[in-house]
């Protein structure tokens, strides 16, 4: 598991419980893509910079890492000036070769944006899909059944503080039929003016190709390619489908039924008629990143949202809890002069909380903390010597005060 700010992690018991193994080694801890060789599990390549552009957190990655020993050791392999990486994709037979989707540094362009390919384990580089300095690789997809095919989606996108640019003429999905060697630009009923695409291969059906795509008012949704991506249907217009697409904008297809498609945004959503109509999925946390589904077992999923990494498999009726990883984004943070102190802050898509700098057990639990108001990305602000009236603001310009009076003297009470 990847996580925005936290590094990789890994789990030995299908997550019941996770461990941190880049710390040691990472010069970041955004991560944007992580790949497992499917020959070879000991074989991974992580990509750094977290591809979803928060205008807030998002910041440059230091390029790709492998290990070799599963996670024990890493190597950095390259690509420092590549920005965001969105997607790594491993050949299904080689380690060795691999290709890298840089979706490149947001605040400004960069002429490291594209697709980059590897054939001696990330020795050496070629940049073999380049549209221009404002066109990044927000996807990368591969044919399971023929690995000389790959579709990759371009996005023209661009960050202000004050403004997103999402969207262009130069996007849309590149096909190569010979490795990533080359490409062509696919069209075929697809929109000129294209932003954020995501794309995947039906394993079972390759010339099944479904692709989200976000566009103009009615352009944009669900697409599909019956004829390996020559010409293009649009199924689904609903905007649960492509919310926020510069955000979201995943689409993950079954590998063993062509007819049942997943996609990835606000709400998890899933379809069983080949992308016509959709059903809302019961999850244990909202905002969607990244979905798997194992390759011989469609009923083993991971899921990868704003609450983290979780995993079922009974195909979605259950799922591994998000509660064991301290992987929390802090958009700021503050302290009183309590003894012992408290520190605040607002966690990102959660809520605000104070937590105690010290305890008389083991360690830090979740009995030790405690919501104080507000909301996501808080300022909060209080008496620094005597914080029982706590001010908090949330993104929908709600100010709260709470009263933490009584749990204050309850804290202090189990000290």
């Amino acid at each position: 598991m990847g996580a925005a700010g936290g590094g990789v992690w890994k789990t030995t018991n299908a997550g019941l419980t996770w461990e941190n193994i880049t710390d040691k080694d990472f010069t970041v801890g955004t991560i944007g893509a992580i790949a497992v060789s499917q020959s070879d599990p000991n074989v991974l390549y992580v990509g750094t910079g977290e591809a979803p552009i928060r205008g807030v957190t998002t910041s440059d990655g230091d390029g790709v890492f492998k290990s070799t020993d599963a996670g024990k050791s890493w190597t950095h392999i390259g690509l420092r000036k590549s920005g965001q990486i969105s997607r790594i994709r491993i050949h299904p037979t080689n380690p060795d070769i691999a290709w890298v989707a840089a979706q490149g540094r947001i605040w400004g362009p960069n002429k490291e944006r594209g697709i980059y390919k590897t054939t001696d384990g990330g020795k050496t580089w070629q940049h073999t899909l380049k549209v221009n300095a404002e066109t990044g690789a927000g996807e990368l997809a591969i044919d399971p059944t023929n690995p000389r095919i790959l579709y990759a989606a371009m996005w023209q996108h661009g960050r202000k503080p004050w403004y997103i640019k999402s969207g262009g003429t130069d996007g849309g999905i590149f096909k190569s039929t010979d490795g990533g060697d080359t490409w062509k630009k696919l069209e075929g009923g697809l929109p000129k003016t294209v932003g954020k695409i995501g794309v995947d291969v039906v394993a079972s059906q390759p010339s099944r190709v479904y692709a989200i795509v976000e566009a103009h008012e009615g352009e944009g949704g669900l697409y599909r390619s019956d004829d390996f991506g020559a010409t293009w249907k649009l199924l689904n217009q609903s905007r649960l489908v492509q919310t926020r697409a510069w955000y979201y904008n995943r689409v993950t297809a079954d590998p063993s039924d062509p007819e049942t498609v997943y996609v990835s945004n606000v709400t998890f959503m899933k379809s069983t008629d080949g992308g016509k109509s959709f059903e809302k999925q019961s999850m244990p946390h909202g905002d969607f990143h990244d979905h798997w589904i194992n390759p011989f077992n469609s009923k083993n999923m991971i899921n990868a949202n704003d609450g983290g990494g979780t995993i079922t498999f009974d195909g979605g009726k259950s799922w591994s809890s998000i509660l064991n990883q301290p992987t929390a984004q802090f958009y700021r943070v503050t302290t009183d002069n309590q003894v012992p102190y408290r520190i605040y802050g607002g966690q990102q898509d959660n809520s605000t909380v104070a937590i105690l700098s010290e305890t008389h057990k083991a360690g830090i639990g979740a009995e030790d903390f405690f919501a104080v108001g507000g909301g996501e990305s808080a300022h909060i602000a209080f008496d620094e010597n005597n914080p029982r009236l706590i001010y908090a603001t949330t993104i929908n310009s709600t100010l709260t005060e709470f009263d933490g009076g009584r749990i204050n003297r309850r804290r202090d009470n189990n000290l």
